[in-house]
């Protein structure tokens, strides 16, 4: 049984999974007996089967393949914790790379903090071919947090994070799969093992490098997405049990403020072709997200196999 388990979720990314997974199996300070490496492919077809098994051959500690073909982000995070035998599971994504020191700076700041879950940062890197509104590019694909580490009061995504098992709610199936086709199911988990007083905490040194493929490094991938990521404070408070209305209509009004001043600093930032400008695009999409929350207004980016 091992200690920790590295989850990788992955569909179709042979390219970067390699990356992500050569990335773990290089990393120092952490006992390789103790740990394994569970990819999960969520294909309709095994497609990453025999990557898995070429990048298994000599490997320093056990990689492990599953295939999870029911659509969805929920379903393939669920799929590998039937799988995993670690008392801790880290994320990484397949399009992401781990530094030599990032597991071991996960495991100590776990024990340092007693934490639940421990998260670390994302940078982002365009490729050189990306000119228009790289910065802006890069920090959207990004995540940024304290410059200390220690205990933090909120949460973050599961790319680049360690989990202490005993503390989730549900130790095999802890994602909700009515968020497989939308996404923030580690949201939704963070905000009940928040909700039930888990700790958190953040670990500059646990930082990754993301390299997002190239067709979403574009305004109508990222304005899109700004729009999904408005719409989760206002859905959040309408699936409360029971529903929060007052903080549906709080953030509804919130939203129409930011579309409307931020949209209008948009309009004149493109006029003069600021080079921010695509910044203030994001924060007035964000905005009209928290006002058009509900289902004919929700992007669906997870859950495609085919």
């Amino acid at each position: 049984m091992a200690r920790v388990t590295v989850m990788i979720p992955t569909q179709r990314r042979l390219g970067g999974l390699a990356v992500a997974v050569r990335s773990v199996l290089t990393q120092t300070h952490v006992d390789f007996g103790d740990l394994e490496i569970l990819v999960v492919d969520n294909d309709q077809v095994d497609s990453a089967r025999s990557t898995v098994e070429g990048l298994a051959v000599g490997a320093a500690c056990p990689v492990h393949y599953v295939h999870e073909p029911r659509a969805g982000v929920a379903n393939a995070r669920n799929a590998g914790m039937t799988r995993a035998s670690g008392d801790f599971i880290a994320f990484l994504d397949d399009d992401e790379e781990a530094p030599a020191g990032w597991l071991a700076a996960l495991l100590a700041a776990q024990a340092r903090y007693a934490a639940d879950v421990v998260f670390g940062p994302v940078r982002a890197r365009a490729p050189d071919s990306v000119a228009l509104h790289r910065d802006y590019l890069e920090r959207f694909f990004s995540r940024l947090g304290p410059a200390e580490a220690g205990v933090i009061d909120h949460y973050y995504g599961c790319g680049d994070s360690l989990l202490r098992r005993a503390a989730l709610p549900d130790p095999v199936s802890p994602f909700a799969a009515e968020r497989n086709l939308i996404g923030g199911e580690d949201d939704m988990l963070f905000g009940q093992m928040r909700a039930a007083g888990a700790t958190f905490a953040w670990e500059p040194a646990a930082w990754v490098w993301e390299d997002p493929v190239p067709d979403r490094l574009t305004l109508d991938y990222t304005l899109a997405r700004a729009f999904a990521y408005g719409q989760g404070p206002s859905a959040h408070c309408a699936a409360a049990s029971p529903p929060d209305r007052l903080g549906v209509a709080r953030w509804m009004a919130i939203g129409v403020g930011q579309a409307v001043v931020f949209g209008a600093v948009a309009g004149l930032k493109w006029l003069t072709r600021s080079k921010d400008r695509a910044d203030w695009l994001d924060r007035a999409a964000r905005g009209l997200g928290k006002t058009f929350w509900w289902g004919p207004f929700k992007i669906q980016f997870y859950g495609r196999t085919a």
